[in-house]
């Protein structure tokens, strides 16, 4: 459903505003620093919580040929949903027993083979459907998880595959691996994974198979280890704006800027006395005279209760922390006595542009990665859509603005931002 800026005006609980400009500008800061390779823009988990549908067009937008998913599920829904041009791959990857092996080569996706059980799966499927599938062999190289083990295995792999192209039921169109730590740059498993990979793929290559794509870079190895390129890299988190190595570097160090802000209104502003407990269990108990604001997300929106008394939001332009614990729908803040209304705006996190608290700011509350903070944010949110048309004024400027919400949720206005300050409470 599309709706102008000025249409958006029934206030919302909550809501995650998308930036898709700034999506968009993602993709091309990452073409950029791999210029020799093809982008694929991983959209799995529903575009790591921001929407598939509307990501997967805008990450298109900025220059991505390939998306990637998870699931089958998720890559034939993209398939039948998104409208993407033509060319446009899409692969998958986590594939059990039984899967939709038919459907998916009917949609012309690539889909991921680790083992002999796969391959006959997808083979009978192809003879079933009168179709050749398009198939990419996956090498466990030192993740532990999905992949064929080199040696015996992937001599087995290989060979099998290359029969079945030979009789027409597949195209072997991809060979690749998953690094493990590529997140901590200079961590010595990264130059085995690549000596393995490269080997395994010079056995496939010598036995015959002719692949459009090898890649085995994840956002970490896209930004730091440019000889891990090769024909494609993967990019998932950071194609959100986020660092996945906050050590090394912020997303502002990458050319990166994050799409998801979460964005609530004050639903009850209070005096309390000193001695006061808060939330359940009393963790938290009021120093003094005060007023607590109700912020209306918790733990079933996706707010981690490991961040209670820690996660930090931006009220009334200062930084505040959750008072107590998260509950199921709601926390509370103690604003230090500052008066302010019900329906003021709380910025739980965002780019970080204003003072606002970012995603990894949350992921450090909580002891945990920025991934899971953006990704965990319920159905209840509505996803607002900002910056949906292409035009050119850049990310949150003039006539990009065309928000966008969920069916079966009201809108609201666009929230601006303000100049505001930091300050613990």
């Amino acid at each position: 459903m599309n709706e102008t800026a000025t249409q958006l005006t029934a206030p919302l609980r909550a809501r995650a505003e998308i930036d898709l400009g700034a999506l968009r500008a993602n993709v091309r800061a990452l073409r950029a620093l791999a210029p020799g390779a093809a982008v694929m823009a991983v959209v799995k988990a529903d575009a790591y919580g921001h929407g598939a549908v509307p990501c997967a067009r805008a990450a298109v937008e900025g220059g991505a040929t390939w998306l990637g998913t998870a699931t089958p599920q998720e890559a034939l829904d993209l398939r039948a949903r998104a409208g993407l041009p033509d060319g446009v791959r899409i692969m998958c990857w986590l594939w059990t027993p039984g899967g939709p092996w038919r459907e998916a080569i009917e949609a012309d996706l690539d889909v991921s083979v680790s083992g002999m059980w796969a391959l006959e799966e997808v083979t009978d499927a192809a003879r079933a459907v009168g179709l050749p599938a398009r198939v990419q062999l996956k090498a466990d190289t030192g993740l532990g998880r999905s992949g064929c083990q080199p040696g015996d295995d992937w001599a087995e792999l290989v060979d099998a595959a290359l029969r079945a192209e030979a009789d027409g039921l597949l195209r072997v169109t991809g060979l690749w691996s998953h690094l493990a730590c590529a997140d901590e740059p200079g961590h010595p498993s990264i130059d085995a994974q690549l000596v393995l990979f490269r080997e395994m793929v010079a056995y496939a290559e010598e036995r015959g198979v002719r692949a459009e794509v090898r890649h085995i870079a994840n956002s970490p190895a896209t930004l730091t280890r440019s000889d891990t390129h090769f024909d494609l890299v993967r990019t998932g988190i950071a194609v959100y704006g986020i660092s996945p190595s906050p050590e090394v570097g912020s997303p502002a160090d990458f050319g990166l800027r994050p799409v998801m802000s979460l964005k609530a209104s004050v639903a009850l502003v209070k005096q309390v006395p000193g001695g006061h407990g808060i939330s359940y269990g009393h963790h938290y108990v009021t120093p003094g005279v005060t007023t607590l604001g109700l912020i209306p997300v918790g733990y079933a929106d996706g707010i981690p209760r490991h961040a209670s008394g820690t996660g930090p939001v931006l009220v009334g332009g200062k930084w505040r922390t959750v008072a107590g614990r998260v509950a199921m729908d709601q926390f509370v803040v103690d604003l230090g006595g500052d008066e302010l209304e019900a329906g003021a705006e709380a910025i739980l996190f965002g780019a970080g542009d204003h003072g606002e608290p970012t995603a990894e700011d949350w992921a450090q509350a909580a002891g945990t990665i920025a991934y899971e903070i953006v990704t965990r944010i319920g159905t209840r949110v509505p996803r607002v859509y900002v910056n949906e048309v292409v035009g050119e004024g850049g990310p949150g400027v003039g006539p990009e603005v065309v928000p966008e919400i969920i069916p079966g949720y009201e809108g609201d206005d666009v929230a601006q931002g303000s100049d505001v300050k930091r300050s613990g409470t």
